[in-house]
């Protein structure tokens, strides 16, 4: 059984057995995937490269704490399996690119087990099997609840005269986009744009829009710089903000987002923003990795030099735990 599969089995068995009443999911139109990074973890501490950072960027976060509960012997050796992956001409020799395309794979199978662990959680809340698709109906009761009798009303969200209104229209937005045969209900592979419409070219757009709508208050469709200073300083939960802080934040608008400096994002700048190629990212932790683990100094990782420097990409605690990943057939 592959991992994948065993993690889905796992999944609906707990959830089919919960209690139908469970946690109130939040709208997934509140985020924006610019605060989705490669790890929970900073990337440096004390002006030192985090290693935890590393750990989630190279495995994804469940992974890289399965890994810590392992030996040092079995850690190395299931990182050399790995590596094989890795290695996509078997040469012998990762390069940058190889390695940046698994932190890519990592990313995206983060995604997708997020978006799959929520769409279980809703079919177990409506004693759905797994292969059903969802109704808009049964998402909107789960999430924002069945006692409001205009919530019932659910084809028609223009009515909604409660607090939710605006989650409500923005996730039928985002709803509509995603149903690619538009017949009111969402596969897995559609909700999974529903949850990250940053994954998808027919559901991009709705996170400009989005962004605009929280950001841009004077509503002339741009992002003026105080805006989005206004926009991070909300982020800081009413702080007191360091006036060097704020001119960094300038700054980076200036040198960094406004790329034709007019003073303002326009939508073309906004996506840069919130959903940037993520090229970069990827290779820069990368250039790091290969950086601290190529011992020879020749640019590529072999086998062994991975294996060696073992603690750098999977972290290891001297134990005897692992008793899950142990169960998996392609380790």
């Amino acid at each position: 059984m592959m991992f994948e599969d065993l993690f889905n089995f796992v999944l609906v068995g707990v959830f089919l057995s919960a209690v139908t009443s469970s946690v109130i999911p939040k709208s997934p139109s509140n985020t924006r995937p610019i605060d989705r990074p490669l790890s929970d973890e900073n990337h440096f501490e004390d002006d030192e490269h985090n290693i935890e950072y590393d750990h989630d960027a190279f495995l994804g976060k469940d992974e890289a704490r399965s890994f810590d509960q392992l030996t040092p012997a079995e850690s190395a050796r299931r990182l050399g399996i790995i590596y094989e992956k890795i290695d996509e001409d078997r040469n012998g020799l990762v390069t940058e690119e190889e390695l940046g395309k698994w932190i890519r794979h990592i990313q995206k199978k983060q995604v997708e087990k997020e978006a799959n662990t929520q769409w279980l959680e809703h079919l177990a809340n409506q004693h759905l099997e797994s292969s059903s698709e969802l109704r808009w109906s049964d998402y909107l009761k789960r999430t924002y609840g069945s006692t409001d009798e205009e919530l019932e009303n659910h084809d028609d969200p223009e009515h909604l005269e409660n607090d939710n209104k605006d989650a409500v229209m923005r996730d039928r937005r985002r709803w509509d986009l995603a149903d690619i045969d538009q017949n009111g209900q969402l596969t897995k592979e559609e909700f999974t744009y529903f949850v990250h419409p940053e994954e998808a070219v027919h559901t991009r757009n709705v996170v400009i829009e989005e962004t605009l709508e929280d950001i841009d208050k004077d509503h002339d469709g741009f992002i003026s710089l105080k805006e989005y200073i206004d926009d991070t300083v909300d982020d800081e939960d009413g702080e007191e903000i360091d006036p060097a802080w704020i001119a960094d934040e300038e700054e980076d608008f200036r040198e960094e987002l406004d790329k034709n400096g007019d003073g303002k994002l326009d939508r073309e700048e906004i996506e840069a923003w919130v959903m940037p190629n993520d090229y970069h990212s990827l290779i820069e932790e990368a250039k790091h990795l290969i950086s601290e683990a190529d011992s020879d100094k020749d640019g590529f990782l072999t086998k062994s030099e991975v294996v060696e420097k073992y603690e750098l990409f999977v972290g290891s605690q001297a134990t005897d735990y692992g008793e899950l990943l142990s169960k998996h057939d392609e380790f």
